[in-house]
């Protein structure tokens, strides 16, 4: 799922794969602005058939917190 994520955050944010770790954070870390998540989140939702509240999204940080809400959906 971090593979996932993180090829995700490049791409969006037009940085090299390997400065996304589950530690960053993504705005402060990887330069996201709000528009940024929101296009993001919005392609992880069509990605895995999922919607991800609004009060989940204030709740993202860092990679890892995207991550787990990710993985816990699966379950």
């Amino acid at each position: 799922m971090f593979e996932d994520v993180k090829k995700l955050l490049a791409d969006q944010l037009k940085i090299e794969e390997e400065t996304v770790t589950p530690e960053s954070r993504i705005k402060e870390d990887l330069g996201a602005d709000s528009l940024d998540i929101l296009q993001l989140l919005m392609t992880i939702e069509e990605e895995h058939g999922i919607t991800i509240p609004d009060e989940e999204l204030a709740t993202f940080e860092k990679v890892s917190d995207i991550v787990a809400y990710l993985e816990k959906q699966k379950n």
